[in-house]
């Protein structure tokens, strides 16, 4: 059953990567993803090693990563608050 399911997966993951690649207007977004992606990695690793944020270190992760890429700065500032007022 497990083969099964790995099948699928690399099929469809496949199968994915060609319809992304196709497309012109996908490779366009797929640039502009990867771009912010690094830029939030690189953001993320000056915040923790600057000490800006005193005695707080955000991990570098793919959620953290994620919810930067996705929300930007605001993201560093609710990962920074989760951070300072749950953990």
């Amino acid at each position: 059953m497990k083969i099964i399911w790995l099948a699928t997966l690399l099929i469809s993951s496949l199968l994915l990567v060609i319809v992304l690649l196709r497309n012109k207007l996908s490779m366009a977004w797929l640039k502009g993803f990867a771009v912010h992606l690094v830029l939030a990695a690189v953001v993320l690793y000056v915040l923790n090693y600057s000490g800006l944020i005193p005695k707080m270190y955000i991990p570098l992760n793919p959620a953290t990563i994620g919810t930067v890429v996705v929300l930007g700065v605001p993201g560093i500032a609710l990962i920074a608050g989760v951070q300072y007022f749950i953990v």
